[in-house]
């Protein structure tokens, strides 16, 4: 299992190194609207999320230094062209590019930003939570489908999540390049 995650990972790496992608630029904070579930989902609602950016670390200043944050603005919203996207499932991460599951693995490069979108989720909450070094600000707990949370990803690494609520029953991995 942990090899074809590995295989998968570096995959998705040779795939962006050859795409031409074009990261987006930071989003702006604050939420908007719910999509109909991006990544093959369906809802509605309005998109959650938290406003406002973080950044710095040891070292400090955006994006900054040693273990340093993201650098990044959060916010929810309806996922835009270039955003790399993870469906939150009852109990499952899964990448929206390639369908990895349990952890989602997914390769963003850097400026660029990752949405979870939540789908077909039900009356069940989620969150999501970064884990260990480097980081990115954990989101808030939302119930119900089509609620967002987006994080614009500025400092290269390998950054751990898994589900507030669930642990490591629902885990993925962002690898920024």
């Amino acid at each position: 299992m942990r090899i074809r995650a590995l295989f998968a990972a570096g995959l998705l790496v040779a795939f962006a190194a050859c795409s031409g992608n074009n990261p987006t630029s930071p989003t702006s904070s604050g939420g908007g609207s719910g999509g109909g579930g991006y990544g093959g989902g369906t809802g509605g609602g309005t998109g959650g999320g938290t406003g406002g950016g973080t950044g710095g670390g040891t070292g400090g200043g955006t994006g900054g230094g040693t273990g340093g944050g993201t650098g990044a603005n959060t916010s929810g919203g309806t996922p835009t062209s270039g955003d790399v996207a993870v469906i939150v499932g009852n109990i499952f991460m899964k990448s929206g590019p390639n369908g990895s599951t349990n952890p989602a693995v997914d390769t963003v490069a850097v400026g660029g930003s990752v949405v979870w979108t939540w789908t077909s989720t039900g009356n069940v909450p989620h969150g999501i939570q970064s884990l260990g070094s480097p980081s990115f600000p954990t989101g808030p707990v939302l119930t119900g489908d089509g609620n967002t949370y987006r994080v614009t990803f500025n400092t290269a690494g390998t950054y751990q999540y898994d589900c507030v609520v669930h642990g490591t029953m629902m885990p993925g991995t962002i690898v920024v390049r």
